[in-house]
């Protein structure tokens, strides 16, 4: 089997990772089920901040961050995603604050040109102990400024 590597399309801001659709994510008409792009955009956050420190490894936290909660996730369906392979995932951070964040995302085809599906996911950080809102790290923070969109530039 031979696989074709493809290039993530091009963005402004945030970062796309392309990410499988197997055939078990798929419904009975074969479109992607509607509960499982909650778990393709975990697929495709997770390697993204694993690659900058900030992960589990072994069954252990490398960084007090990795330990948060999903407060909201909304999505809307724009084209379906029909039958299995890459979908390029692309996200950002609209906010990131002293223990949440909010994240914009986008699930596109691999060439990017067309939107299946949009929305926000929003996070925050828990103390493992209180399981209260707590701080992020400052090296949290740095790996948050790579994925900030840019404010809107004033008319």
């Amino acid at each position: 089997m031979t696989h074709t590597v493809i290039d993530p399309p091009a963005v402004e801001f945030g970062h796309v990772e392309h990410v499988p659709v197997h055939f078990d994510d798929l419904d009975a008409l074969g479109i992607l089920h509607n509960a499982r792009y909650a778990v393709l955009l975990e697929r495709a956050l997770t390697p993204y901040w694993a690659a900058r420190g900030i992960s589990f490894q072994g069954g252990s936290a490398s960084a007090p961050d990795v330990f948060h909660a999903v407060r909201e996730f909304s999505i809307t369906f724009r084209a379906p995603i029909t039958g299995t392979g890459p979908v390029a995932v692309h996200f950002w951070l609209d906010h990131f604050g002293t223990s949440s964040a909010e994240y914009g995302y986008q699930f596109r085809s691999p060439d990017g040109r067309v939107v299946h599906a949009e929305g926000r996911r929003a996070i925050v950080r828990l103390d493992p102990a209180t399981l209260r809102p707590t701080r992020w790290t400052d090296a949290a923070r740095a790996v948050a400024a790579t994925l900030l969109r840019p404010a809107p530039t004033p008319a």
